[in-house]
């Protein structure tokens, strides 16, 4: 591994964190750092960057379809409708993380989700207005990525302000990675480019 590079067996050089895992890898190649303005896409990472915390995301990763058919494919509206009942099914699926907690906060946000819609227009149309205060790969070196930035914590600041949970600047800018908003792939990484275009 150089510069926080990794050389994988097809000749590519990849951000090291994906490592050597399949999952991970395709994760690496096909989705991270791809920009997505579909909301519902964009709702299911909120939440799922908000399970994340204090877990890895391969972690995530690995229970996502999971997730996926617990929470009503991340509908919107039908996770909005979720209720006490559905809270307790949750915490009983051990396909999911089961954190009490963090399980009524992705219905809290599905529940905030139509005043803001109804504010900027879509999800979508709320979170690429940070964009222009991101830097568009710039962040990340070979020595590390940043966990937050100015405008992860503006995005924060801004959710909290609207009642969504879950939602602090750390968690923020790993959304703004995973959805494209930045390009936090190292330069060397055969993906930069592929991104940027």
């Amino acid at each position: 591994m150089t510069q926080g590079l990794r050389a994988h067996t097809d000749g590519r050089q990849r951000c090291w964190w994906c490592g050597d895992d399949p999952l991970y890898v395709t994760y690496h190649d096909s989705e991270w750092g791809r920009p997505v303005h579909d909301d519902v896409r964009l709702f299911e990472k909120i939440c799922l960057e908000g399970f994340q915390a204090g877990l890895s995301w391969l972690t995530i990763l690995r229970k996502r379809e999971h997730f996926r058919q617990a929470f009503a494919g991340f509908d919107i509206a039908r996770v909005a409708s979720f209720g006490p009942a559905d809270i307790e099914r949750l915490v009983a699926d051990a396909g999911i993380v089961r954190h009490r907690g963090k399980i009524a906060s992705a219905i809290n946000n599905a529940q905030r989700y139509a005043d803001l819609a109804t504010e900027f227009g879509s999800l979508d149309a709320f979170v690429w207005s940070f964009a222009a205060s991101a830097p568009a790969g710039d962040e990340a070196t070979p020595s590390g990525i940043p966990t937050y930035t100015p405008a992860s914590t503006r995005l924060s600041k801004e959710l909290k302000q609207r009642g969504w949970t879950f939602v602090g600047p750390t968690t923020m800018y790993a959304f703004m990675q995973s959805v494209g908003v930045v390009n936090d792939h190292l330069k060397g990484c055969w993906a930069y480019q592929d991104v940027q275009a």
